[in-house]
């Protein structure tokens, strides 16, 4: 069996429906669109859960429970093959990341994942690391400086 061989299975595909093709199709003048109307119009349609300008369902509806969302820490990737762009011996943190471009946009913290070898000592202060990235990290001959406890996942 060849790639070319390879077709859906019998009922699976849907002929398209072709509109405004003449009205005896059955799809012509409006399309299956109606008259007038927001729906009729070109880009005309509402989003999902509009009804109308009535107040909608999901905002009539008291909220309840609790959502652990809120207090979630998000740390920023980082792996340690990015890290070989800084000279032996440098001191990596988040404003050095961030210099280098390696780090961009809103994070509670950075957190080192062990992807790719790392070839320079350095000394690394970020707020967390996998196990593997520390076992990488000191057996290169770098530092590693974790807060105690710092509440991030890790």
């Amino acid at each position: 069996m060849q790639l070319h061989d390879l077709k859906p299975r019998p009922g699976a595909r849907n002929r398209t429906k072709r509109l405004g093709c003449g009205e005896s199709s059955g799809h012509g003048k409006t399309s299956g669109r109606g008259h007038k109307g927001q729906r009729a119009r070109s880009g005309g349609s509402v989003r999902l859960g509009f009804e109308g300008g009535q107040w909608p369902l999901y905002r009539r509806i008291p909220k309840r429970g609790f959502n652990n969302n809120a207090f979630t820490i998000r740390l920023a990737p980082v792996n340690l093959a990015a890290l070989n762009i800084f000279d032996d011996g440098a001191l990596v943190d988040a404003a050095a990341l961030r210099a280098k471009g390696l780090v961009s946009g809103k994070w509670d913290g950075i957190k080192i994942l062990a992807a790719g070898e790392l070839k320079k000592k350095l000394t690394i202060s970020v707020e967390a690391a996998s196990e593997a990235a520390k076992a990488k990290i000191t057996a290169i001959g770098g530092k590693l400086n974790l807060p105690a406890d710092s509440g991030a996942k890790k």
